[in-house]
């Protein structure tokens, strides 16, 4: 098994190598269609119960702040 060594986009069903500042552009990008078109409540993050408190603080204020939802979990419950 090999691992990737760059991101990769696709484009018209194909994938390509790009640069990190295209595919982060393009990650943004869907996600402000996603929540522009369906709002926040059609993005969720997920974070590892296993990650610090910290981390956990960061994902949800991400989620909450940027993204614009209430929609994240960590599966903490257990």
């Amino acid at each position: 098994m090999q691992r990737l060594t760059q991101p990769l986009v696709r484009d018209a069903g194909v994938l390509r190598a790009a640069s990190w500042d295209e595919a982060l552009e393009r990650a943004a990008a869907g996600f402000r269609h996603s929540r522009e078109s369906l709002g926040g409540r059609s993005i969720g993050v997920f974070s590892c119960s296993k990650s610090t408190n910290e981390m956990n603080f960061v994902a949800q204020k991400l989620a909450r702040t940027a993204l614009g939802t209430n929609n994240i979990d960590s599966c903490n419950r257990t």
